[in-house]
């Protein structure tokens, strides 16, 4: 049986993913030419190769955890609100985030982050 391609199933998968710190699978839920955007409209990664190096940088955080606090879903698009446990360069902290995704043909092609403050733990 193939994985479903409901949006609210994949974004789940690149939560899992992201929180499991696996590469391989989360990549497998984003397009080959998806795009990632800090909103409103500054890309901060386009295709499988950029999206890699991300990733594979944020997984280098000891610390890294995206908390689902709240997710609505509308048609093929997807918000969730999340607390993300980071470390930062000055050091670890949370920060909260809005995450949008557009989910098309069961991958995500492109998703939009508002970011919020950084707390740090002091």
């Amino acid at each position: 049986m193939s994985p479903s391609a409901e949006p609210e199933v994949v974004v789940q998968r690149q939560l899992d993913a992201y929180n499991g710190r696996n590469l391989g699978e989360l990549l497998a839920v984003y397009a080959p030419d998806a795009s990632l955007w800090e909103h409103p409209n500054r890309l901060v990664a386009q295709g499988a190769d950029a999206l890699r190096e991300r990733f594979a940088a944020r997984f280098a955080e000891p610390n890294l955890h995206a908390h689902l606090r709240q997710r609505m879903v509308m048609g093929n698009f997807v918000v969730d609100h999340e607390t993300v446990t980071r470390t930062f360069p000055e050091g670890p902290g949370t920060l909260e985030l809005i995450m949008l995704y557009e989910v098309r043909d069961g991958r995500i092609a492109q998703a939009w982050s508002l970011i919020g403050p950084k707390r740090l733990d002091l």
